[in-house]
């Protein structure tokens, strides 16, 4: 099924900039999920971060995915950029306790020139990191234009600024 991300309504996106989202998590516990972009007049600015674990990557135009535990108040943080670049943190509570995330297998980010980037995340450790499953997900992104001003995309935003910490963030379930 796919979702469409909402762009926060302080921030708006450049015209005719749209996200939308599809996810699935198979029985190794590795989630995937399909960021489709659509930018028909190539007004997203895609920084060429790089690849491997790299922190900053959202001060950017930066895909992410949070996935908490019900019965906990940890939390996971995952950064993607198109490049291949990636961050994954590991919070203790909401927005305490951040340090990177041990990762048993890289994040995979595949791009293609439509504007669909398909993520994996190998979740199979993140139980004994923030909980046990089944898992609340967020699904993020900042988008950068190439004036530079930046719109911040959700399944759902909470009340105020843009917070993709924020529980109401969490509006889907996995698992």
């Amino acid at each position: 099924m796919i979702h469409a991300l909402v762009p926060h309504d302080d921030f708006p996106p450049p015209p005719g900039v749209g996200l939308s989202v599809g996810w699935s998590m198979d029985a190794q516990s590795r989630l995937r999920i399909d960021y489709h972009v659509d930018d028909p007049e190539c007004l997203i600015r895609w920084h060429d971060s790089g690849s491997g674990r790299t922190d900053g990557l959202w001060q950017h135009s930066c895909l992410e995915a949070f996935v908490a535990s019900p019965t906990t108040p940890g939390y996971a943080e995952f950064n993607l950029a198109r490049s291949g670049a990636w961050a994954a943190y590991a919070f203790d509570a909401y927005r305490a306790g951040m340090r990177d995330m041990a990762m048993e297998e890289e994040p995979q980010i595949m791009t293609d020139a439509a504007g669909l980037s398909a993520v994996t995340l190998g979740l199979s450790g993140l139980a004994s990191q923030i909980g046990a499953p089944p898992w609340r997900l967020a699904i993020t992104a900042v988008i950068e234009a190439r004036d530079g001003s930046k719109s911040y995309w959700s399944l759902a935003h909470p009340p105020g600024k843009p917070d993709f910490h924020h529980p109401d963030c969490f509006a889907a379930q996995l698992g």
